[in-house]
Protein backbone atom coordinates (compact mmCIF):
# COMPACT_ATOMS: atom_id res chain seq x y z
CA UNK A 1 0.00 0.00 0.00
CA UNK A 2 1.00 3.46 -0.20
CA UNK A 3 2.80 4.88 2.51
CA UNK A 4 3.00 9.19 2.24
CA UNK A 5 6.23 10.15 1.10
CA UNK A 6 6.41 13.05 3.23
CA UNK A 7 8.12 10.98 5.54
CA UNK A 8 11.11 11.88 3.60
CA UNK A 9 10.61 15.47 2.70
CA UNK A 10 9.86 16.03 6.24
CA UNK A 11 12.72 14.86 8.09
CA UNK A 12 15.29 15.64 5.18
CA UNK A 13 14.20 18.88 4.10
CA UNK A 14 16.06 20.83 6.20
CA UNK A 15 19.23 18.65 6.77
CA UNK A 16 22.56 20.28 5.18
CA UNK A 17 20.72 23.64 5.41
CA UNK A 18 22.11 27.16 5.87
CA UNK A 19 19.44 28.52 8.09
CA UNK A 20 18.28 30.43 11.27
CA UNK A 21 16.99 28.91 14.09
CA UNK A 22 15.45 29.62 17.32
CA UNK A 23 18.62 30.13 19.29
CA UNK A 24 17.22 28.76 22.30
CA UNK A 25 18.56 25.01 22.58
CA UNK A 26 18.26 22.97 25.75
CA UNK A 27 20.13 19.01 26.75
CA UNK A 28 17.30 17.70 24.42
CA UNK A 29 18.01 19.75 20.84
CA UNK A 30 20.79 20.91 18.80
CA UNK A 31 21.51 23.86 16.72
CA UNK A 32 21.83 22.64 13.02
CA UNK A 33 25.57 23.44 11.72
CA UNK A 34 26.01 23.87 7.64
CA UNK A 35 25.78 20.92 6.39
CA UNK A 36 24.37 17.61 8.42
CA UNK A 37 26.29 14.42 8.43
CA UNK A 38 24.07 11.71 9.24
CA UNK A 39 23.05 -0.86 15.11
CA UNK A 40 21.59 -2.57 17.65
CA UNK A 41 24.33 -3.78 19.60
CA UNK A 42 24.66 -5.14 22.59
CA UNK A 43 21.86 -5.14 25.36
CA UNK A 44 21.97 -1.53 27.38
CA UNK A 45 21.47 -1.19 31.14
CA UNK A 46 18.99 1.54 32.18
CA UNK A 47 19.63 4.76 31.47
CA UNK A 48 17.93 7.58 33.28
CA UNK A 49 16.69 10.73 30.90
CA UNK A 50 17.88 13.90 31.03
CA UNK A 51 15.64 16.63 32.97
CA UNK A 52 13.42 17.96 30.15
CA UNK A 53 14.91 20.84 29.08
CA UNK A 54 12.68 24.20 29.99
CA UNK A 55 13.15 25.69 26.62
CA UNK A 56 12.48 22.18 24.72
CA UNK A 57 9.19 23.18 22.64
CA UNK A 58 5.96 21.34 22.83
CA UNK A 59 5.99 18.62 20.18
CA UNK A 60 4.36 19.83 16.92
CA UNK A 61 1.71 18.21 15.36
CA UNK A 62 2.52 15.61 12.37
CA UNK A 63 2.85 17.16 8.59
CA UNK A 64 -0.20 16.50 6.88
CA UNK A 65 0.07 15.63 2.93
CA UNK A 66 -0.62 17.92 0.40
CA UNK A 67 -3.66 17.73 -1.77
CA UNK A 68 -3.14 15.27 -4.39
CA UNK A 69 -0.49 13.19 -2.74
CA UNK A 70 -1.10 10.00 -1.56
CA UNK A 71 -2.35 9.68 2.03
CA UNK A 72 -0.58 7.69 4.70
CA UNK A 73 -2.13 3.92 4.75
CA UNK A 74 -1.41 0.85 6.42
CA UNK A 75 2.48 -1.09 4.95
CA UNK A 76 1.70 -4.16 4.19
CA UNK A 77 5.20 -4.99 6.18
CA UNK A 78 4.35 -6.36 9.49
CA UNK A 79 6.91 -4.97 12.57
CA UNK A 80 9.22 -7.70 12.39
CA UNK A 81 10.35 -9.34 16.07
CA UNK A 82 13.44 -10.70 14.57
CA UNK A 83 16.52 -8.76 15.78
CA UNK A 84 18.33 -7.82 12.71
CA UNK A 85 21.82 -8.11 12.37
CA UNK A 86 24.56 -5.57 13.01
CA UNK A 87 27.15 -5.55 10.36
CA UNK A 88 30.62 -3.96 10.70
CA UNK A 89 31.11 -0.07 10.08
CA UNK A 90 32.94 0.29 6.72
CA UNK A 91 36.29 2.23 7.14
CA UNK A 92 35.13 3.11 3.66
CA UNK A 93 32.37 5.40 4.42
CA UNK A 94 33.13 8.74 5.22
CA UNK A 95 31.62 10.70 8.91
CA UNK A 96 31.57 14.34 8.27
CA UNK A 97 32.54 16.27 11.06
CA UNK A 98 29.54 18.83 11.04
CA UNK A 99 26.44 17.46 12.05
CA UNK A 100 23.57 17.93 14.12
CA UNK A 101 24.14 14.94 16.52
CA UNK A 102 27.79 15.40 16.86
CA UNK A 103 27.18 19.28 18.05
CA UNK A 104 24.73 18.14 21.07
CA UNK A 105 27.09 15.25 21.70
CA UNK A 106 30.16 18.19 22.11
CA UNK A 107 27.25 20.33 24.16
CA UNK A 108 26.03 17.38 26.73
CA UNK A 109 29.33 15.51 28.02
CA UNK A 110 26.91 14.94 31.36
CA UNK A 111 23.96 14.00 29.93
CA UNK A 112 22.80 10.39 31.04
CA UNK A 113 22.22 9.41 27.27
CA UNK A 114 25.56 10.82 26.01
CA UNK A 115 27.41 7.69 25.66
CA UNK A 116 25.18 5.71 23.95
CA UNK A 117 24.33 8.15 21.38
CA UNK A 118 27.48 9.46 20.98
CA UNK A 119 28.47 5.65 20.45
CA UNK A 120 25.49 4.39 18.49
CA UNK A 121 24.78 7.05 16.33
CA UNK A 122 27.65 9.95 16.23
CA UNK A 123 30.17 7.84 15.72
CA UNK A 124 28.78 6.32 12.33
CA UNK A 125 28.93 7.48 8.99
CA UNK A 126 25.91 9.16 7.59
CA UNK A 127 24.95 10.85 4.76
CA UNK A 128 25.13 15.17 3.95
CA UNK A 129 22.13 16.80 2.56
CA UNK A 130 22.10 19.65 -0.02
CA UNK A 131 18.57 20.96 0.65
CA UNK A 132 18.74 24.60 0.08
CA UNK A 133 18.62 26.56 -3.00
CA UNK A 134 22.11 28.51 -2.44
CA UNK A 135 23.93 28.87 -5.75
CA UNK A 136 26.43 30.64 -4.70
CA UNK A 137 27.84 28.53 -1.85
CA UNK A 138 26.83 25.16 -3.09
CA UNK A 139 29.83 24.53 -5.13
CA UNK A 140 32.20 25.30 -2.18
CA UNK A 141 29.83 23.29 0.42
CA UNK A 142 29.95 20.49 -1.44
CA UNK A 143 33.62 20.74 -1.91
CA UNK A 144 34.25 21.00 1.15
CA UNK A 145 32.54 17.27 2.16
CA UNK A 146 34.37 15.70 -0.83
CA UNK A 147 37.71 17.12 0.08
CA UNK A 148 37.48 15.85 3.66
CA UNK A 149 36.59 12.69 2.44
CA UNK A 150 39.62 12.35 -0.30
CA UNK A 151 41.58 13.68 2.68
CA UNK A 152 40.75 10.50 5.05
CA UNK A 153 40.36 8.04 1.73
CA UNK A 154 36.93 7.58 2.74
CA UNK A 155 33.32 7.85 0.53
CA UNK A 156 31.30 11.13 1.53
CA UNK A 157 27.62 10.18 1.06
CA UNK A 158 25.57 13.50 -0.57
CA UNK A 159 22.24 14.33 -1.01
CA UNK A 160 20.66 17.00 -3.59
CA UNK A 161 17.71 18.00 -2.42
CA UNK A 162 16.55 20.88 -4.08
CA UNK A 163 14.15 19.64 -7.00
CA UNK A 164 11.32 22.33 -7.87
CA UNK A 165 7.92 21.19 -6.36
CA UNK A 166 9.81 18.86 -4.17
CA UNK A 167 6.81 17.27 -1.54
CA UNK A 168 4.34 18.00 -4.06
CA UNK A 169 4.20 21.49 -2.34
CA UNK A 170 3.58 20.02 1.23
CA UNK A 171 5.05 20.59 4.56
CA UNK A 172 8.60 20.48 3.12
CA UNK A 173 8.22 22.52 -0.31
CA UNK A 174 10.86 24.40 -1.50
CA UNK A 175 13.79 23.70 -3.84
CA UNK A 176 14.87 25.71 -7.30
CA UNK A 177 12.06 27.87 -8.30
CA UNK A 178 12.10 26.41 -11.45
CA UNK A 179 13.46 23.79 -13.81
CA UNK A 180 16.09 25.95 -15.39
CA UNK A 181 17.48 27.20 -12.03
CA UNK A 182 17.90 23.74 -10.69
CA UNK A 183 19.64 22.48 -14.01
CA UNK A 184 22.10 25.12 -13.22
CA UNK A 185 22.06 24.38 -9.33
CA UNK A 186 23.12 20.90 -10.38
CA UNK A 187 26.23 22.40 -12.68
CA UNK A 188 27.24 24.09 -9.55
CA UNK A 189 26.97 20.91 -7.23
CA UNK A 190 29.15 18.82 -9.85
CA UNK A 191 31.29 21.70 -9.64
CA UNK A 192 32.60 20.70 -6.14
CA UNK A 193 32.49 16.65 -6.43
CA UNK A 194 36.19 16.53 -6.93
CA UNK A 195 38.10 13.37 -8.69
CA UNK A 196 37.40 11.04 -5.34
CA UNK A 197 35.12 8.36 -4.81
CA UNK A 198 31.04 9.83 -3.93
CA UNK A 199 27.96 8.27 -3.56
CA UNK A 200 25.16 10.63 -4.90
CA UNK A 201 21.61 9.94 -3.38
CA UNK A 202 20.19 12.42 -5.90
CA UNK A 203 16.45 13.80 -4.83
CA UNK A 204 14.60 11.18 -2.50
CA UNK A 205 11.16 11.48 -3.80
CA UNK A 206 11.29 12.70 -6.94
CA UNK A 207 10.07 10.01 -8.90
CA UNK A 208 8.49 7.42 -6.32
CA UNK A 209 6.12 10.97 -5.55
CA UNK A 210 6.10 12.52 -8.92
CA UNK A 211 2.21 11.15 -9.47
CA UNK A 212 0.90 14.35 -8.00
CA UNK A 213 2.69 16.26 -11.19
CA UNK A 214 0.45 16.41 -14.70
CA UNK A 215 2.00 14.29 -16.99
CA UNK A 216 3.72 16.73 -19.14
CA UNK A 217 5.77 18.37 -15.73
CA UNK A 218 6.23 14.69 -14.72
CA UNK A 219 8.25 14.20 -18.22
CA UNK A 220 10.18 17.61 -17.54
CA UNK A 221 11.14 16.52 -14.13
CA UNK A 222 12.51 13.28 -15.33
CA UNK A 223 14.57 14.97 -17.99
CA UNK A 224 16.18 17.13 -15.89
CA UNK A 225 16.62 13.86 -13.24
CA UNK A 226 18.38 12.42 -16.33
CA UNK A 227 20.19 15.08 -17.00
CA UNK A 228 21.25 15.65 -13.56
CA UNK A 229 22.88 11.65 -13.59
CA UNK A 230 24.59 12.86 -16.45
CA UNK A 231 26.17 16.13 -15.57
CA UNK A 232 27.55 14.72 -12.02
CA UNK A 233 29.01 11.18 -13.63
CA UNK A 234 30.89 13.80 -16.53
CA UNK A 235 31.83 15.98 -13.40
CA UNK A 236 33.58 13.10 -11.71
CA UNK A 237 33.46 9.99 -13.24
CA UNK A 238 33.94 8.05 -9.44
CA UNK A 239 30.85 9.48 -8.49
CA UNK A 240 28.31 6.62 -8.32
CA UNK A 241 25.05 8.74 -8.84
CA UNK A 242 21.65 6.58 -7.23
CA UNK A 243 17.99 7.26 -8.31
CA UNK A 244 14.61 7.05 -5.96
CA UNK A 245 13.42 3.85 -5.86
CA UNK A 246 10.79 4.72 -2.96
CA UNK A 247 10.32 1.91 -0.68
CA UNK A 248 8.84 -1.29 -0.59
CA UNK A 249 5.83 -0.10 0.86
CA UNK A 250 4.59 2.45 -1.99
CA UNK A 251 4.76 1.90 -5.83
CA UNK A 252 4.47 -1.64 -7.65
CA UNK A 253 8.21 -2.64 -8.80
CA UNK A 254 7.05 -2.27 -12.70
CA UNK A 255 5.18 1.19 -12.39
CA UNK A 256 8.60 2.73 -10.35
CA UNK A 257 10.77 1.15 -12.91
CA UNK A 258 8.88 2.66 -16.10
CA UNK A 259 9.58 5.92 -14.05
CA UNK A 260 13.26 5.36 -13.23
CA UNK A 261 13.43 4.37 -17.39
CA UNK A 262 12.19 7.66 -18.31
CA UNK A 263 14.39 9.68 -15.36
CA UNK A 264 17.72 8.10 -16.72
CA UNK A 265 18.19 5.36 -14.03
CA UNK A 266 18.99 3.13 -16.67
CA UNK A 267 21.36 4.75 -18.66
CA UNK A 268 24.86 3.92 -17.61
CA UNK A 269 25.94 7.62 -18.36
CA UNK A 270 23.21 8.95 -15.83
CA UNK A 271 22.97 6.38 -13.25
CA UNK A 272 24.43 3.72 -11.01
CA UNK A 273 20.94 2.11 -9.82
CA UNK A 274 18.55 3.31 -7.35
CA UNK A 275 18.12 3.72 -3.64
CA UNK A 276 15.07 3.32 -1.61
CA UNK A 277 13.55 3.15 2.14
CA UNK A 278 14.84 7.11 2.68
CA UNK A 279 13.69 8.11 6.28
CA UNK A 280 11.42 4.80 5.99
CA UNK A 281 11.21 1.97 8.32
CA UNK A 282 11.25 -1.03 5.74
CA UNK A 283 13.21 -4.06 6.35
CA UNK A 284 15.96 -4.47 5.26
CA UNK A 285 15.14 -8.10 3.51
CA UNK A 286 11.67 -6.34 2.00
CA UNK A 287 14.00 -3.64 0.43
CA UNK A 288 16.27 -6.25 -1.02
CA UNK A 289 13.75 -7.90 -2.64
CA UNK A 290 11.68 -4.96 -3.21
CA UNK A 291 14.67 -3.25 -5.26
CA UNK A 292 16.24 -6.71 -7.20
CA UNK A 293 12.70 -6.41 -8.44
CA UNK A 294 12.74 -2.71 -9.25
CA UNK A 295 16.38 -3.16 -11.21
CA UNK A 296 15.21 -6.38 -12.90
CA UNK A 297 12.16 -4.49 -14.23
CA UNK A 298 14.28 -1.34 -15.21
CA UNK A 299 16.60 -3.36 -17.84
CA UNK A 300 19.79 -1.26 -18.67
CA UNK A 301 23.31 -2.81 -17.37
CA UNK A 302 23.95 -5.81 -15.13
CA UNK A 303 26.11 -3.33 -13.18
CA UNK A 304 23.24 -1.75 -11.91
CA UNK A 305 22.49 -1.68 -8.07
CA UNK A 306 20.70 -0.18 -5.39
CA UNK A 307 21.65 1.17 -1.58
CA UNK A 308 19.29 0.78 1.35
CA UNK A 309 18.78 3.32 3.87
CA UNK A 310 19.11 1.26 7.26
CA UNK A 311 18.97 3.95 9.30
CA UNK A 312 15.47 3.24 11.54
CA UNK A 313 14.52 0.20 10.11
CA UNK A 314 15.80 -2.08 12.88
CA UNK A 315 12.61 -3.43 13.99
CA UNK A 316 10.93 -2.90 10.28
CA UNK A 317 7.84 -0.57 9.63
CA UNK A 318 4.58 -0.09 12.15
CA UNK A 319 2.00 -2.31 11.00
CA UNK A 320 -0.11 0.73 11.22
CA UNK A 321 1.76 2.75 8.39
CA UNK A 322 2.91 5.86 11.32
CA UNK A 323 5.49 7.58 9.35
CA UNK A 324 5.98 10.07 12.11
CA UNK A 325 8.47 9.52 14.47
CA UNK A 326 6.29 6.38 15.31
CA UNK A 327 7.42 4.66 18.76
CA UNK A 328 9.05 1.19 18.74
CA UNK A 329 11.63 1.97 16.13
CA UNK A 330 15.46 1.03 16.03
CA UNK A 331 18.81 1.84 14.55
CA UNK A 332 18.76 -0.37 11.42
CA UNK A 333 21.86 -2.16 10.08
CA UNK A 334 25.39 -0.39 10.32
CA UNK A 335 26.36 1.80 7.33
CA UNK A 336 28.56 -0.16 4.95
CA UNK A 337 29.71 -0.95 1.79
CA UNK A 338 30.39 -4.29 1.98
CA UNK A 339 26.57 -5.70 2.47
CA UNK A 340 27.20 -9.76 0.88
CA UNK A 341 24.07 -9.31 -1.05
CA UNK A 342 24.27 -9.52 -4.86
CA UNK A 343 23.23 -6.63 -6.49
CA UNK A 344 23.11 -4.64 -3.13
CA UNK A 345 25.71 -2.07 -2.80
CA UNK A 346 25.80 -0.39 0.07
CA UNK A 347 23.68 -0.01 3.22
CA UNK A 348 23.62 3.33 4.04
CA UNK A 349 22.00 5.98 7.10
CA UNK A 350 21.02 8.87 4.61
CA UNK A 351 18.61 10.10 6.84
CA UNK A 352 19.71 11.06 10.50
CA UNK A 353 18.46 8.92 13.25
CA UNK A 354 17.45 11.21 16.06
CA UNK A 355 16.33 14.42 13.49
CA UNK A 356 12.63 14.25 13.96
CA UNK A 357 10.20 14.15 11.29
CA UNK A 358 7.86 16.69 13.25
CA UNK A 359 5.99 15.17 16.34
CA UNK A 360 8.91 14.07 18.83
CA UNK A 361 10.39 17.75 17.60
CA UNK A 362 10.89 20.21 14.93
CA UNK A 363 11.22 18.88 11.56
CA UNK A 364 14.66 17.91 11.02
CA UNK A 365 16.21 18.96 13.97
CA UNK A 366 18.05 16.71 16.19
CA UNK A 367 16.09 15.24 19.65
CA UNK A 368 18.18 13.44 21.92
CA UNK A 369 15.31 11.85 23.66
CA UNK A 370 14.39 10.39 20.13
CA UNK A 371 17.97 9.58 19.32
CA UNK A 372 18.25 7.50 22.32
CA UNK A 373 15.02 5.80 21.94
CA UNK A 374 16.26 4.78 18.70
CA UNK A 375 19.48 3.78 20.19
CA UNK A 376 18.88 1.70 22.96
CA UNK A 377 15.20 -0.10 21.96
Amino acid sequence: MLVAASVVVATGAVAGVLSAFDDRTGPDQARRPEVSASPRLAPLPAVPSASPSPTESASPTPATSAPGTPSPTPSRSATRKKQERTTPVSSRLYRHPDSQVLAWVRANSGDPRHAVIASRIADQPAAVWFADYSPDTVTARVAAVTSGGAAQGRVPVLVPYAIPGRDCGGHSQGGAPDLDAYDAWIDRFAGGLGSGEVIVVLEPDSVAQAECLPAGERADRFASLARAGRVLKAANPRARVYFDAGHSGWNAPGKQAAWLRQAGAASPESSDGIFSNVSNFHTTADEVAYDRRVLDALGGPAGLGAVIDTSRNGNGAPPDGTWCDPAGRKLGRAPTLSTGEDRIDAYLWIKLPGESDGCKGKPGTFTASYAYDLASS
